[in-house]
């Protein structure tokens, strides 16, 4: 029973990482198009913020999944038990999103198209990344709460902190520049 528990959880550990990673990258890839986009220096500060914490931590879970699986990190998809769709299972609902710009592909809730193609980016940069990180946030919180790996867990935590942190002041800004969110 303890047996079937561990791999339970090693199995969590490694669709977590599988899945996050493809998800940070997409919050990267919207930081990246935002420092060459946005007109306003909040902005700026907070994709340069996403970009350097969300590579970090991708190389973190890389070298953890290396560690402990053996294996680098296959790309999403790669086999049935940790591809996007199937990897943590219904519970977890992150094959497709919704939200206000009708996310839903590229890293769980990213789209490049629809914000390049944004007349005002500011406005939908934090209209996509407040529910993208929202994911980010749910994906971290319940893996962290069946995750077998200590260091795995603290860096769930750090995302919720950091990601919920971000959020906020997303919030706050869109309040101040736009009226309600």
């Amino acid at each position: 029973m303890m047996g079937q528990g561990m791999m339970g959880s090693r199995s969590m550990d490694q669709r977590f990482i599988v899945m996050m990673i493809p998800h940070h990258d997409g919050a990267i890839a919207m930081a990246d198009l935002a420092l060459t986009r946005t007109t306003r220096p909040e902005i700026n500060e907070l994709a340069k913020r996403i970009k350097a914490s969300q590579t970090s931590e991708n190389a973190e879970m890389r070298a953890f999944y290396q560690q402990w699986f053996g294996t680098p990190v296959p790309n999403r998809g790669q086999g049935t038990s940790l591809g996007w769709h199937g990897g943590m299972g219904g519970a977890m609902g992150m094959g497709h999103m919704g939200g206000p710009t009708g996310m839903g592909h590229m890293g769980g809730g990213t789209d490049l198209n629809a914000l390049r193609a944004a007349p005002d980016f500011d406005r939908a940069f934090i209209e996509q990344m407040i529910p993208h990180h929202q994911m980010g946030v749910r994906m971290a919180s319940m893996a962290q709460a069946n995750g077998q790996h200590q260091q795995l867990r603290t860096l769930q935590q750090g995302m919720v902190k950091a990601q919920s942190q971000e959020i906020e002041q997303m919030r706050q800004w869109y309040r101040s520049w736009y009226g309600s969110l």
